[in-house]
C-alpha cells in the first residue's frame, strides 16, 4: 500500500459516466486528486493497491453493490473515509449506510459546493492534522483560503503548484519523491514519465523568488529548502 501523503487523494465510484466526470470535474477544480471506478468491483481492486483518503461510493451500484464495498472497506481498515450517494434521502436509508460502514451520506440530487466541502471534511479527518497557516521564512501558505505570501505580497499560483507546495510545505523537511507528489496532486491517468512535477517545481522555484523555497535532492525527489544559519538567527 502507498504511503499516505498531506493532501486529498478521491475515488468516485459511479456507474452513471456522466455523474461521475461532473464530481470528478468539481473536485478537481477544487485542487483534489480524483480516480473513477464505474462499478462496485473496480473500486474494491483499486482502493486494494492506492491508498485513498476519501471513497464518493454511489449506493446502487453494477457488478458488486455499494453496500458490499462499504462492508468491504471497512472490514480492511485500510482508514478511507466513505461518502455514500444515493437516490434516496429517508432516514431509514441513512441509518443503514451509516450502519454499513459510511461516514457521511448525501442523497441525489446535490449540489456540487456540498459535496466538495463534504470531502474535504472528511479527507482533513483522514490525513495527518494540517494547520491552517503554512510558514517558511516569509513565506506564508493559508491553506484553507488558498493564498499564498512571501514578504507581505501575494504570490498567485495555479492549483497544482499550490497543491505542491502544500505537500512540500506539510512534509516538515522530509523528502518527497516525485511520484508521492503525482499521487497526492495529480491522479492516476497521469503519465508516470511525465514531466509535470519539474515543470511545476521550476515555475514555483521563479513565482517563490530568492532566498529558493525547495532543494532538489538528485535522484530522490524535493524537500522544503534548509535555510542557512544567518537566516535562522534572530535579527
Amino acid at each position: 500500500m502507498v504511503q499516505r501523503g498531506t493532501d486529498v487523494r478521491v475515488l468516485v465510484v459511479e456507474d452513471d459516466q456522466a455523474l461521475a466526470d461532473v464530481i470528478a470535474r468539481g473536485l478537481r477544480h477544487d485542487a483534489l486528486a480524483v480516480d473513477l471506478a464505474i462499478d462496485g468491483a473496480e473500486a474494491v481492486d483499486k482502493t486494494a493497491v492506492t491508498a485513498y483518503d476519501v471513497v464518493v461510493l454511489d449506493r446502487d451500484l453494477p457488478v458488486l453493490h455499494g453496500d458490499d464495498v462499504c462492508r468491504e472497506l471497512t472490514r480492511r481498515g485500510a482508514g478511507e473515509r466513505i461518502l455514500m450517494l444515493t437516490a434516496s434521502g429517508t432516514l431509514d436509508d441513512r441509518v443503514a449506510g451509516l450502519s454499513l460502514g459510511a461516514d457521511d451520506y448525501l442523497a441525489k440530487p446535490f449540489a456540487m459546493k456540498e459535496l466538495v466541502a463534504r470531502v474535504r471534511a472528511l479527507g482533513r479527518r483522514v490525513t495527518a492534522v494540517v494547520p491552517p497557516t503554512l510558514s517558511f521564512l516569509d513565506l506564508v501558505v493559508d491553506v484553507p483560503s488558498r493564498r499564498v505570501d512571501r514578504g507581505g505580497k501575494e504570490i498567485t499560483l495555479t492549483r497544482k503548484e499550490f497543491g505542491v507546495l502544500e505537500v512540500l510545505m506539510s512534509a516538515n523537511g522530509r523528502v518527497v519523491s516525485a511520484e508521492e507528489l503525482l499521487e497526492k496532486v495529480w491522479d492516476e491517468n497521469t503519465d508516470p514519465f511525465t514531466n509535470a512535477i519539474r515543470i511545476a517545481v521550476m515555475t514555483l522555484r521563479r513565482k517563490l523568488g530568492e532566498p529558493a523555497v525547495i532543494d532538489t535532492v538528485v535522484g530522490v525527489g524535493y524537500r522544503i529548502a534548509t535555510p542557512a544559519i544567518e537566516e535562522l538567527a534572530p535579527s
